[in-house]
């Protein structure tokens, strides 16, 4: 028979137990990851070390049917232009890539029905568990794929409380986080500061508008509801509002923007205006995308380190994936840290 018609015999795990001179349930635990400290690291090592030699694929479908999971986990963000999101996802590529799952991403872009959409298609879809930020549903939304064993773990959802459902929540204060970088504005002398707040209705929105005003009352300054405006999370959003700021006859010294993407949209308009930053206005932004270091100015904002926020969301769904997690849902705050650049 010609060599191009014999075909070489896929490897199995009883090869990769013979190679590595271990029991076939031992490759096993290594390949799902369960089994924890009872695997050795060196026969670990060992296990995968023969994987790799002999270039074994482990049969997905055939894992399926036996475990009766999907190996497959959604993740649900509103807008996958924000470099913050595409980051968050890389962290829970990061962990879901040790567990032998692929991770699927829905956009919703902010808007309910999307959103609606996307959690449905998870569910329909069987996935094991949905990271999902929640700009629209409450817990009650989620108790049917509770029930069904589909693990949920919630980023930012302020609203969330500990419900009786075994929902994990990951957050960072966003108050907080918004009342330290005005509070930085208002230190460099700035005593009637904007918001470029985002849209209405939005968990983002909520609690950076809070932070906003609670900073302005520790400070005893006035909140001029005239200086809070709304608007896309987007450059754009950042910069249509940034020009409404500008027209009022008594303009902001400084604009704080809800995300760093309106506030590079808000230094646009402002260079357009013919105006300096941080001379005439100065902009401070929230979440340190990767760009913030790049624009002229720099921005000063706030991180609040999306790669780490999604590899401890993804930690947070495999361990109550696999039973580790306590019964009532969880909520962990994440740290964030001001960072501060010439624009402020």
């Amino acid at each position: 028979m010609p060599a191009s018609q014999v075909r070489s015999k896929r490897p199995t795990q009883a090869d990769v137990a013979r190679l590595a001179a271990v029991s076939q349930p031992v490759v096993s635990y290594v390949l799902s990851g369960e089994g924890g400290a009872s695997v050795a690291p060196g026969t670990r090592r060992r296990v995968l070390a023969a994987i790799d030699q002999l270039g074994y694929q482990p049969d997905r479908a055939a894992r399926t049917l036996r475990t009766r999971k999907t190996l497959m986990i959604a993740a649900i963000i509103p807008d996958i232009t924000n470099p913050f999101y595409p980051a968050f996802v890389r962290g829970i590529q990061d962990v879901a890539d040790g567990k032998g799952y692929d991770v699927v991403a829905y956009n919703t872009d902010g808007d309910a029905a999307k959103e609606r959409r996307a959690v449905a298609a998870a569910r329909h879809g069987r996935a094991d568990g949905i990271i999902v930020t929640p700009f629209h549903h409450e817990p009650a939304d989620f108790a049917p794929l509770l029930a069904e064993g589909i693990a949920v773990v919630g980023l930012q959802p302020h609203r969330f409380d500990r419900a009786a459902l075994p929902l994990d929540i990951l957050c960072v204060d966003n108050a907080a986080a918004a009342h330290a970088v005005v509070d930085h504005l208002i230190g460099r002398g700035h005593r009637r500061i904007g918001m470029i707040a985002g849209a209405r209705g939005t968990p983002p929105r909520e609690g950076r508008v809070r932070g906003y005003r609670q900073a302005l009352s520790a400070r005893r300054l006035p909140h001029d509801p005239i200086l809070i405006r709304g608007g896309e999370f987007t450059e754009d959003g950042g910069y249509v509002t940034m020009r409404e700021l500008l027209t009022l006859r008594d303009r902001p010294s400084a604009v704080f923007a809800a995300n760093d993407l309106m506030a590079m949209g808000a230094l646009l308009a402002i260079r357009e205006a013919g105006l300096g930053v941080p001379g005439d206005i100065a902009v401070a932004g929230l979440d340190d995308i990767p760009a913030a270091k790049l624009v002229n100015p720099p921005l000063t904002t706030v991180a609040q380190f999306p790669e780490h926020l999604g590899r401890r969301a993804a930690e947070m769904l495999f361990e109550r994936l696999g039973g580790t997690a306590p019964a009532s849902g969880r909520r962990e705050e994440m740290p964030f840290a001001l960072i501060v650049r010439e624009s402020a």
